[in-house]
């Protein structure tokens, strides 16, 4: 039988309930989504992941008063001015690559 050795760690109660509710749904336990992490940090000799921030989502226009959107429009028209704006398709691709729509 294999040797093993006990993990603790201390995490916010919330997030506890709410991944082990995912893992539950999943069929996975806690220790084995632990034990899967630990590999992958070994078989890639480091996180299986980028740690980065969250996406910033494109703004919804409905959501910003008149002047958040003026700036926004006025940024906007700044940018096409320096960089000299971009086709339809490059755009697409663009919002595609950047916010997976």
């Amino acid at each position: 039988m294999a040797r093993t050795s006990a993990v603790y760690a201390r995490i916010d109660t919330n997030l506890k309930q709410d991944a082990e509710a995912i893992l539950a749904q999943l069929g996975i336990s806690p220790s084995s989504a632990i034990q899967m992490l630990y590999s992958q940090v070994v078989l890639n000799e480091g996180l299986p992941f980028v740690p980065r921030m969250p996406r910033r989502q494109p703004l919804a226009a409905g959501s910003l008063s008149e002047e958040e959107l003026y700036r926004e429009v006025m940024s906007a028209a700044e940018s096409i001015e320096i960089d000299g704006g971009v086709s339809e398709e490059e755009a697409d691709a663009l919002f595609a690559k950047e916010f997976g729509i």
